[in-house]
Protein backbone atom coordinates (compact mmCIF):
# COMPACT_ATOMS: atom_id res chain seq x y z
CA UNK A 1 0.00 0.00 0.00
CA UNK A 2 0.89 3.46 -0.45
CA UNK A 3 1.05 4.44 2.92
CA UNK A 4 4.03 1.66 3.71
CA UNK A 5 6.19 3.62 1.95
CA UNK A 6 8.47 6.94 3.16
CA UNK A 7 10.33 9.53 0.60
CA UNK A 8 13.38 12.16 1.40
CA UNK A 9 12.20 15.52 0.82
CA UNK A 10 14.65 17.61 -1.10
CA UNK A 11 15.94 19.29 2.52
CA UNK A 12 16.70 16.18 3.66
CA UNK A 13 13.39 15.39 5.72
CA UNK A 14 12.00 11.38 5.59
CA UNK A 15 8.34 12.12 4.59
CA UNK A 16 5.67 9.58 5.47
CA UNK A 17 3.22 8.94 2.87
CA UNK A 18 1.16 7.86 6.12
CA UNK A 19 1.09 11.30 6.27
CA UNK A 20 -1.40 12.13 3.46
CA UNK A 21 -3.85 9.47 4.02
CA UNK A 22 -7.22 10.19 3.24
CA UNK A 23 -5.94 12.36 0.51
CA UNK A 24 -5.61 12.55 -3.35
CA UNK A 25 -1.73 12.51 -4.05
CA UNK A 26 -0.40 13.29 -7.37
CA UNK A 27 3.60 11.48 -8.13
CA UNK A 28 5.29 13.00 -11.09
CA UNK A 29 8.94 12.44 -11.77
CA UNK A 30 10.00 15.65 -13.02
CA UNK A 31 13.16 16.94 -15.21
CA UNK A 32 14.17 21.30 -15.28
CA UNK A 33 15.48 20.56 -18.88
CA UNK A 34 12.67 18.56 -20.71
CA UNK A 35 10.38 19.37 -23.57
CA UNK A 36 7.73 18.67 -21.08
CA UNK A 37 9.04 21.01 -18.29
CA UNK A 38 6.27 23.59 -18.92
CA UNK A 39 3.83 21.15 -17.49
CA UNK A 40 5.18 22.57 -13.95
CA UNK A 41 2.74 25.26 -14.30
CA UNK A 42 0.09 23.01 -14.98
CA UNK A 43 1.10 20.99 -12.22
CA UNK A 44 1.07 24.13 -9.95
CA UNK A 45 -2.28 25.30 -10.75
CA UNK A 46 -3.48 21.75 -9.72
CA UNK A 47 -2.33 22.52 -6.53
CA UNK A 48 -3.27 26.05 -6.30
CA UNK A 49 -6.91 24.97 -7.43
CA UNK A 50 -7.87 21.74 -4.91
CA UNK A 51 -5.02 21.53 -2.29
CA UNK A 52 -7.40 23.05 0.30
CA UNK A 53 -9.89 20.20 -1.35
CA UNK A 54 -7.57 17.65 -0.47
CA UNK A 55 -4.83 17.30 -2.98
CA UNK A 56 -1.61 16.42 -2.56
CA UNK A 57 1.09 16.83 -5.06
CA UNK A 58 5.10 14.72 -4.78
CA UNK A 59 7.44 16.19 -6.92
CA UNK A 60 10.53 13.71 -7.52
CA UNK A 61 13.23 14.98 -9.79
CA UNK A 62 14.95 12.14 -11.78
CA UNK A 63 17.80 12.88 -14.18
CA UNK A 64 17.64 9.54 -15.72
CA UNK A 65 15.81 10.79 -18.76
CA UNK A 66 18.42 12.27 -21.25
CA UNK A 67 19.98 13.82 -17.92
CA UNK A 68 17.45 16.65 -18.11
CA UNK A 69 17.48 17.03 -14.39
CA UNK A 70 21.02 18.28 -13.45
CA UNK A 71 22.05 19.71 -10.14
CA UNK A 72 21.50 19.50 -6.98
CA UNK A 73 18.41 19.21 -5.11
CA UNK A 74 18.97 23.24 -4.69
CA UNK A 75 19.04 24.18 -7.76
CA UNK A 76 16.28 22.28 -9.01
CA UNK A 77 14.30 23.67 -6.46
CA UNK A 78 15.34 27.30 -6.65
CA UNK A 79 14.76 26.91 -10.97
CA UNK A 80 11.09 25.46 -10.21
CA UNK A 81 10.14 28.39 -7.90
CA UNK A 82 11.80 31.30 -10.12
CA UNK A 83 9.94 30.09 -13.55
CA UNK A 84 7.10 28.37 -12.24
CA UNK A 85 6.21 30.11 -8.85
CA UNK A 86 6.36 26.12 -7.56
CA UNK A 87 5.07 25.92 -4.00
CA UNK A 88 3.80 22.04 -4.05
CA UNK A 89 6.65 19.93 -2.39
CA UNK A 90 10.02 18.86 -3.97
CA UNK A 91 11.92 15.63 -3.48
CA UNK A 92 15.35 14.51 -3.61
CA UNK A 93 16.53 13.54 -6.97
CA UNK A 94 16.02 10.04 -7.15
CA UNK A 95 15.71 7.40 -9.62
CA UNK A 96 12.14 5.78 -11.15
CA UNK A 97 13.75 2.73 -13.07
CA UNK A 98 16.66 0.26 -12.34
CA UNK A 99 18.57 -1.23 -9.51
CA UNK A 100 18.15 2.23 -7.27
CA UNK A 101 15.03 3.04 -7.66
CA UNK A 102 12.65 4.60 -5.03
CA UNK A 103 11.08 1.25 -3.78
CA UNK A 104 7.74 3.88 -3.96
CA UNK A 105 8.27 3.45 -8.02
CA UNK A 106 8.53 -0.19 -7.53
CA UNK A 107 4.84 -0.41 -6.18
CA UNK A 108 3.60 2.58 -9.02
CA UNK A 109 4.46 0.56 -11.75
CA UNK A 110 3.30 -2.82 -10.49
CA UNK A 111 0.03 -1.38 -9.60
CA UNK A 112 -0.21 0.63 -13.40
CA UNK A 113 1.78 -0.44 -15.74
CA UNK A 114 3.04 1.54 -19.51
CA UNK A 115 -0.34 1.33 -21.25
CA UNK A 116 0.61 3.49 -24.43
CA UNK A 117 1.56 7.35 -25.49
CA UNK A 118 -1.49 9.54 -25.79
CA UNK A 119 -1.68 11.67 -29.23
CA UNK A 120 1.36 15.00 -28.83
CA UNK A 121 3.97 15.86 -31.06
CA UNK A 122 6.22 13.78 -29.34
CA UNK A 123 4.59 10.79 -29.67
CA UNK A 124 6.23 8.95 -32.46
CA UNK A 125 9.91 10.92 -31.36
CA UNK A 126 9.45 9.18 -28.04
CA UNK A 127 8.28 5.60 -29.92
CA UNK A 128 11.21 5.65 -32.26
CA UNK A 129 13.84 6.35 -29.55
CA UNK A 130 12.50 3.68 -27.55
CA UNK A 131 12.38 0.78 -30.22
CA UNK A 132 15.50 1.49 -31.45
CA UNK A 133 17.32 0.59 -28.10
CA UNK A 134 14.28 -2.10 -27.30
CA UNK A 135 11.93 -3.92 -29.44
CA UNK A 136 9.82 -5.27 -25.98
CA UNK A 137 9.93 -1.22 -24.85
CA UNK A 138 6.15 -1.23 -24.97
CA UNK A 139 5.57 -4.25 -22.87
CA UNK A 140 7.32 -3.06 -19.40
CA UNK A 141 5.83 -1.23 -16.83
CA UNK A 142 8.79 0.87 -16.62
CA UNK A 143 8.80 4.86 -16.56
CA UNK A 144 9.22 5.83 -20.57
CA UNK A 145 10.20 9.61 -19.63
CA UNK A 146 10.07 12.82 -17.50
CA UNK A 147 6.48 13.89 -16.39
CA UNK A 148 4.55 10.86 -15.67
CA UNK A 149 2.32 10.82 -13.17
CA UNK A 150 0.50 8.80 -10.93
CA UNK A 151 -2.83 9.46 -8.82
CA UNK A 152 -3.50 7.57 -6.04
CA UNK A 153 -7.28 7.93 -4.67
CA UNK A 154 -8.08 8.90 -1.07
CA UNK A 155 -7.68 5.39 0.37
CA UNK A 156 -4.24 4.76 -0.96
CA UNK A 157 -4.95 2.81 -3.69
CA UNK A 158 -3.26 3.82 -7.47
CA UNK A 159 -5.89 4.77 -10.02
CA UNK A 160 -4.43 5.91 -12.92
CA UNK A 161 -0.74 6.59 -14.24
CA UNK A 162 -0.86 9.47 -16.79
CA UNK A 163 2.57 9.65 -19.41
CA UNK A 164 3.90 13.07 -20.28
CA UNK A 165 2.21 13.33 -23.36
CA UNK A 166 -1.22 13.00 -21.54
CA UNK A 167 -3.31 15.84 -21.46
CA UNK A 168 -3.26 18.19 -18.38
CA UNK A 169 -7.25 18.28 -18.44
CA UNK A 170 -7.37 14.17 -18.30
CA UNK A 171 -5.29 14.13 -15.37
CA UNK A 172 -7.42 17.02 -13.87
CA UNK A 173 -10.44 15.44 -14.88
CA UNK A 174 -9.28 12.24 -12.74
CA UNK A 175 -8.17 14.53 -9.88
CA UNK A 176 -11.45 16.76 -9.40
CA UNK A 177 -13.45 12.91 -9.75
CA UNK A 178 -11.75 11.90 -6.68
CA UNK A 179 -11.74 14.90 -4.51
Amino acid sequence: MIYDYTLTTGTGDELNLADYRGKVILVVNTATGCGFTPQYAPIEQLYKDYHDKGLEILDIPCNQFGGQAPGTDDEIHEFCTVHFNTTFPQMRKADVNGENELPLYTYLKSQKGFAGFDEHPYKALLEKMFAKDDPDWAEKPDIKWNFTKFVIDRKGNVVARFEPTADMDAVESCIKALL
